[in-house]
């Protein structure tokens, strides 16, 4: 019987135990997520979907800070990782910001020349600065932000990574819906995000940047 009685405890003890382990888990999966990046510290809620994850230069003591948001859905290209939005602040000056689909971009990019880069209808001319006078590539993405929609012609920075404008930024942080329709290698797909509930005053003494609308 006393046997009976110490597995009986063994296995409440542990059960207890796991259930605690992942209640643990969970709470740290609704309010922070561990960083990807040496050096950087495990992300905190920035409000709603976002994460704030915050670092600073080893060489120059700048503070650097990273809002990212996940997209609600996966693309075809990569069912195990989604897309995602970061917005990158140093020193309280916004600096960049990055949307990463998580797939293989197809055709519908362009490459960069000297002078002024061109798409054909419906998308508008576009152009950026780039090295030694030379245009970086672009892919052209279409953006809703709430009930606005544009075309835009992102850089292709490195990998399948595309440098966001600003003008677009400025209009995510403070919408209700954000979508962005990119052409990958299984065709056309839309990333949906729901950037509601960011803290703005949070982006603001980070970022110097501020909500407007489109």
């Amino acid at each position: 019987m006393s046997m009976f009685h110490n597995k009986n405890r063994r296995f409440w003890a542990v059960s207890t135990l796991a259930g605690l382990i992942l209640m643990a888990m969970s709470a740290f999966a609704q309010q922070g997520a561990m960083s990807p990046n040496q050096g950087e510290n495990d992300g905190v809620s920035a409000g709603g979907n976002w994460m704030e994850f915050q670092s600073e230069d080893k060489m120059t003591g700048a503070k650097q800070v990273r809002f990212e948001l996940l997209a609600n859905n996966y693309l075809k290209g990569d069912p195990d990782y989604k897309p995602r939005v970061e917005l990158s602040c140093t020193n309280g000056k916004y600096k960049f910001a990055d949307f990463n689909p998580g797939a293989a971009l197809g055709k519908g990019r362009y490459p960069g020349y000297p002078g002024y880069g061109f798409a054909p209808y419906p998308y508008p001319y576009a152009y950026g600065p780039y090295p030694y006078g030379w245009y970086a590539p672009k892919a052209w993405v279409m953006v809703r932000i709430d009930g606005s929609h544009d075309h835009k012609g992102w850089n292709l920075m490195r990998g399948n990574i595309l440098s966001m404008d600003k003008g677009t930024v400025r209009g995510m942080i403070g919408a209700q819906v954000f979508n962005v329709e990119v052409r990958t290698k299984s065709g056309f797909e839309i990333a949906e995000f729901s950037p509601e509930g960011l803290n703005l005053d949070e982006v603001k003494h980070s970022c110097d940047l501020t909500h407007h609308k489109p």
